[in-house]
């Protein structure tokens, strides 16, 4: 008895087969085996063919298949993550009007000011908990100004999953966690953000049936089934987006609990109990995966993007040319807590929501050529970027969250001791490293919706703890130097 799980990106479709008995992923495939093509007709927009999408999922899950020798009639339930943010608009032949506009694109931003100054901020940030800012909703708000006869001809929008979840079953559904990260959802009132759709004008009928994130959201259709190798009848039992995903990915359901990504960009995904928000609306809030009516189950997101690259850009500009990322990790760690005084602001990689929509720029202060070394700029990079996440994890406590474990997995800047003990060291919270990945994670929420596993504590028993961090008492007082240091040059800034 097998589950299958798709995590649908920017860059590419992956696919993994769990088995249900052990909850190991006994195969992964993604295609395409470079990164996906992203049109950018015009500077600041980012559009993607949802056909594209379908094409690497069949190869995703033929690939799969074949290397497990798993059977379509041995799939038991199917789960979706997805990009979040996105814009389809089909119509009523479910066709694809236009490409998606996806969740880098920034054409909406405006709109999505001028919804958030007309409204009123407090009544945005007390129902939407977020600005409309460039979400889904100022996205189609676009489409409606800009392409009339395109908005004319909609039936439904999707977001992408449910783009994916519709080619798989015939069937048009979202969920409430889908429709909070489009801006469509009033968490004060429980229903659709109506003063949100009658300000853009737009009609209600344009949103799909919400259906539970966990249980039968369609079934694969005899259609999907034959250009799949799936059994028709197989139930789609999960759907989220890729960071609400992660977070269930890594067991993270309960309030305080914590989820962090440092790839390109870095990821700090916290789940709150109450309805709140940030008054400067410097992290985004939408509604965790076990989100529902007496149990509030929020997600905290805070984003950085000038995070991950600017170890990359090091690497490139600074380090040792031909080195590996370990060898530059054993450099860094050469280096004492502090880096001698140096201090980087990774904020390089444009602006930054965290900051207030500034973009800042990289900067590195304090640097003695008589005393610093090639080592201690390695080390405040990893340090700055540690000290971006402390400085959002500040914001967030401020909404209530207590940060005592963070869940990560061992990949990335998560694979450096110095980023790792950084972290640990300047939050106080232990960092706990697991193996499993946004599609494996899907199919174990498939098993969840399924009602294959009890609740999320069978579903992930056998997920597999690589190591735990804790922070060093002694370090405490240097890594809080180290912090504020940098916080008074952002400040400053």
């Amino acid at each position: 008895m097998y589950l299958l799980g798709y995590d649908i990106g920017s860059s590419s479709v992956k696919a993994s087969v769990v088995r249900v008995d052990d909850g190991k992923c006994v195969a992964s495939a993604f295609y395409p085996k470079t990164e996906a093509p992203i049109l950018a007709v015009r500077s600041g927009w980012a559009e993607q063919e949802p056909q594209m999408w379908w094409d690497n999922l069949k190869l995703a899950t033929k690939a799969v298949l074949s290397e497990s020798g798993v059977k379509g009639a041995d799939i038991r339930a199917i789960g979706i993550s997805y990009q979040m943010h996105g814009l389809v608009c089909v119509d009523k032949e479910r066709k694809p009007l236009r490409p998606s506009i996806i969740w880098c694109d920034s054409r909406a931003v405006a709109l999505g000011q001028r919804a958030f100054e007309s409204i009123g901020e407090e009544k945005c940030l007390g129902h939407l908990l977020n600005s409309p800012g460039n979400f889904t909703a100022s996205k189609l708000a676009w489409v409606k100004e800009n392409e009339p006869e395109v908005y004319a001809k909609i039936d439904k929008v999707m977001l992408p999953g449910d783009y994916i979840a519709m080619r798989l079953s015939g069937e048009v559904c979202t969920t409430v966690s889908g429709l909070s990260e489009g801006m469509f959802w009033d968490f004060r009132e429980e229903s659709v953000a109506h003063f949100l759709m009658e300000y853009y004008g737009f009609d209600e009928e344009l949103l799909p049936e919400v259906r539970p994130t966990f249980g039968e959201q369609g079934r694969v259709s005899d259609e999907a089934a034959q250009e799949l190798g799936l059994q028709a009848g197989t139930p789609i039992t999960y759907r989220a987006g890729d960071q609400p995903n992660n977070a269930l990915s890594l067991n993270v359901f309960e309030p305080g609990e914590i989820a962090s990504t440092a790839g390109t960009s870095g990821v700090v995904y916290g789940v709150n109990g109450a309805v709140d928000y940030d008054p400067q609306s410097r992290v985004n809030t939408f509604a965790h995966v076990n989100h529902g009516p007496g149990r509030t189950r929020l997600g905290v997101l805070l984003c950085i993007n000038g995070t991950g690259i600017l170890n990359s850009w090091i690497k490139r500009n600074v380090a040792p040319a031909g080195i590996s990322y370990d060898d530059m990790n054993n450099l860094a760690a050469q280096s004492p807590i502090g880096s001698k005084g140096i201090s980087i602001l990774p904020f390089g990689n444009g602006a930054e929501r965290m900051l207030g929509n500034r973009e800042t720029g990289c900067s590195i202060h304090g640097v003695n050529f008589n005393t610093h070394s090639r080592e201690d700029i390695l080390r405040a990079a990893q340090e700055g970027i540690v000290f971006s996440f402390k400085y959002g994890i500040e914001v967030m406590e401020g909404m209530g969250l207590s940060v005592k474990k963070i869940h990560a997995g061992r990949a990335n800047m998560f694979l450096s001791p110095v980023f790792r003990q950084t972290l640990a060291g300047v939050t106080g919270a232990t960092i706990e490293l697991y193996d499993t990945d946004g599609a494996a994670g899907a199919a174990k929420g498939a098993g969840i919706g399924a009602g294959i596993y009890r609740d999320h504590t069978e579903a992930f028993a056998s997920l597999e703890k690589l190591e735990v961090i804790t922070p060093e008492p002694a370090d405490s007082d240097t890594y809080a130097e180290a912090y504020l240091r940098w916080k008074q040059h952002l400040l400053r800034g």
